[in-house]
C-alpha cells in the first residue's frame, strides 16, 4: 500500500511538473482612441471578432459609451458602433449571442453628478450586424447591477449584486435568468459574504453552473460556486486569490482558464489555471499594469484569445494577447 501511495504521488507530481507553461505568442494594442478605454470583452460571431468596451473622460462619471470594434483577423481592428445614452455612464459591456442569433450587450448604467454617485440600472442592447445597435434598454431594477450573462439551454444566466436595504457596507448577489434577454427572473440569492459583485458564470458539459465571483471586503479573496439544475443549491470554496474583473472559460480538453486583476506588487492583468474546487493560480501576467484589468475570453485556432485593457504604457488603452496554454 506505501508503495502504491508513493507511486500515485510520484505520478501526480510528474503530471504537474510537465504541466505546459503557458506563453505569450503576441499581444498588440488595438485601441486608445478614447480618454479612458477600459473594461473589455471579446467574442467571435459570424467568422468575425468583436471586442467591445466603454469610452469615457476618466474611470468613472460623464457619459460613458460602449465602443464595438470589429476584425476579421483579430489584427487589423475598425470601430463598427458607438453607443451611447444622454446623462448615462454606460459601463462594463459584456458580449453574448441570443437564441435566434444577435449580438447582445449588457451593461451597467450609472448616474453621476459630477464624480458624485446617485444611482444605476443594467441597460441591454441588441445587433443584427455588429454596426446598427438598438437603444439602450433598462432591465431588472434600480440598484441592480447585471454584470454578465452565459446563455445555456435556451436562457440567459448572470449574477446581479446591489447594496442590502439598510446596509450599504454589504452587498447581496441574486441569481437570475431571461428567455429573451429582456425580462429576467430572480432565481435564487446567493450566500457570499464580503461585499460580492462581479460575477462570471459558465456551464460545464454536464449543466453544472459555475461561478467565479469577486469579493471586496473581510479577506478579499474570491469564491467559486457550483450548482446544478434549478441552480438553487450552491456549494462554495474561497480562492487563494483576489480577483478583479474575474472571468474564465472552459477549453475543449476539460481545462479551466481565468483572468482577472491581481494585486500582489502592483495591479497587473493575469491568466491563471482554475479548478472547480477553488483553485485558482495566477502562471501568466500580461503586459499591464496601474488601471488595469476586466479582460474577455475566447478559444481559438488552439489559442486562447485576451482582451483586456491597461495603462502601463501611459494612459488607459485596449489589448488583445494571444496565449499558448498547451
Amino acid at each position: 500500500m506505501i508503495g502504491l501511495l508513493v507511486s500515485v504521488a510520484l505520478a501526480v507530481g510528474h503530471a504537474a511538473q510537465s504541466a505546459p507553461s503557458p506563453a505569450i505568442v503576441s499581444v498588440a494594442r488595438i485601441w486608445d482612441t478614447g480618454a479612458h478605454n477600459a473594461f473589455t470583452d471579446l467574442i467571435r460571431w459570424r467568422d468575425r471578432w468583436y471586442c467591445t468596451f466603454r469610452e469615457g473622460d476618466e474611470h468613472v462619471g460623464g457619459d460613458g459609451r460602449i465602443r464595438v470594434l470589429v476584425s476579421t483577423d483579430g489584427q487589423a481592428w475598425t470601430s463598427a458602433a458607438l453607443v451611447g445614452e444622454t446623462g448615462i455612464d454606460l459601463r462594463d459591456p459584456k458580449l453574448s449571442i441570443t437564441l435566434d442569433g444577435r449580438l447582445m450587450i449588457v451593461a451597467g448604467g450609472s448616474v453621476y453628478e459630477g464624480k458624485r454617485y446617485l444611482g444605476r440600472q443594467p441597460r441591454v442592447t441588441f445587433s443584427q450586424d455588429g454596426i446598427t445597435w438598438s437603444a439602450p434598454q433598462r432591465i431588472l431594477e434600480e440598484g441592480d447591477w447585471l454584470w454578465r450573462v452565459t446563455w445555456h439551454d435556451g436562457r440567459a444566466y448572470g449574477v446581479t449584486y446591489r447594496t442590502l436595504p439598510g446596509d450599504r457596507l454589504e452587498w447581496a448577489l441574486t441569481l437570475v435568468s431571461s428567455a429573451d434577454g429582456r425580462v429576467f427572473d430572480r432565481v435564487t440569492p446567493l450566500s457570499v459574504p464580503g461585499r460580492p459583485n462581479e460575477t462570471t458564470l459558465r456551464f460545464m458539459p454536464d449543466g453544472e453552473m459555475v461561478a467565479l465571483v469577486r469579493r471586496e471586503a473581510g479577506d478579499r479573496l474570491a469564491w467559486v460556486g457550483r450548482s446544478r439544475a434549478p441552480y438553487t443549491t450552491w456549494t462554495w470554496r474561497e480562492t487563494p486569490h483576489q480577483v478583479g474583473g474575474p472571468n474564465f472559460i472552459r477549453l475543449p480538453d476539460g481545462a479551466l482558464w481565468a483572468s482577472g486583476r491581481s494585486y500582489p506588487g502592483g495591479p497587473k492583468t493575469v491568466v491563471a489555471r482554475m479548478t472547480l474546487d477553488g483553485g485558482y493560480d495566477p502562471v501568466l501576467t500580461l503586459p499591464s499594469g496601474g488601471d488595469t484589468s476586466y479582460a474577455g475570453m475566447v478559444w481559438h485556432a488552439d489559442l486562447l484569445w485576451v482582451s483586456y485593457y491597461a495603462s502601463h504604457e501611459g494612459k488607459t488603452a485596449i489589448y488583445l494577447a494571444r496565449v499558448k496554454v498547451r
